[in-house]
């Protein structure tokens, strides 16, 4: 199976017993997670989605809604559905591949997810009056600075900023206007990752991630910020490949 607009399979591992379909954050690309693929193939085989609006897909325009951004996600990921999987989301990614579980496996012709993996992000219930998206760009700059929590030469570049500021910006848009749509709860196992002085985050909010399923709740707690996996990579790839492997065992 090849690569489409919005798939990319950096290690592919065809005799992998389950793959793990993951998320970027905000303005961020599919390659975010190409050290777990590499960490992670090639007992699990790791899908990323790339996003309108950034890196190979810079000319196209970004979704602003999140549903419809959703359901496109969803119908790419439709033929990659053959073989059990997962899937992992950070931060705004985290609710995307959450609408994107409600979805798959609910008309007969794909076949629903194993498991849920929320990092970096409150449970689509809660709600905060945030609206970053209608901020000026040095506003968005100085976000980026707080979350990151280190010196990026990237955000002093004029011409980097000019690429990646549109879809950063509507990606916000999409997260902060996000409604959620009351429907069933998933049925499957949903795992919230979150750091623990996460500013985007509190502990409460990320534990109401429990009130979206009824196959069962666990809530992973790090030291650190909003990209806190930077700092624990080794510890979550645990996590990982010990839930995802008991899937398949």
């Amino acid at each position: 199976m090849t690569d489409d607009a919005w798939i990319r399979n950096y290690h592919p591992a065809p005799d992998a017993g389950i793959r793990l379909v993951c998320f970027p954050h905000a303005g961020g690309a599919a390659g975010y997670w190409f050290p777990l693929s590499a960490a992670l193939t090639p007992g699990i085989e790791v899908l990323s989605v790339q996003y309108p609006g950034r890196h190979d897909r810079l000319r196209e325009q970004p979704f602003t809604d999140l549903h419809l951004l959703a359901d496109h996600v969803a119908d790419a990921l439709s033929p990659w559905t053959d073989r059990p999987y997962a899937l992992l989301g950070h931060s705004y990614g985290a609710v995307v591949a959450y609408e994107v579980a409600r979805r798959l496996g609910q008309d007969g012709t794909t076949r629903a997810p194993l498991a849920l993996f929320a990092s970096g992000r409150r449970a689509p219930s809660t709600h905060r009056d945030e609206r970053l998206h209608l901020a000026p760009d040095h506003r968005l700059v100085a976000e980026l600075r707080a979350l990151n929590g280190t010196a990026n030469p990237a955000l002093d570049d004029e011409e980097i900023l000019a690429m990646v500021l549109p879809a950063l910006r509507a990606d916000y848009q999409a997260v902060e206007t996000y409604i959620h749509h009351p429907g069933p709860r998933l049925d499957i196992p949903v795992t919230a990752l979150v750091g623990d002085t996460d500013p985007k985050v509190t502990l409460a909010e990320a534990g109401q991630w429990s009130d979206h399923t009824t196959a069962g709740f666990l809530l992973e707690v790090f030291g650190g910020g909003h990209f806190y996996l930077a700092d624990h990579q080794e510890a979550v790839i645990r996590i990982l490949r010990d839930r995802l492997n008991a899937h398949v065992r």
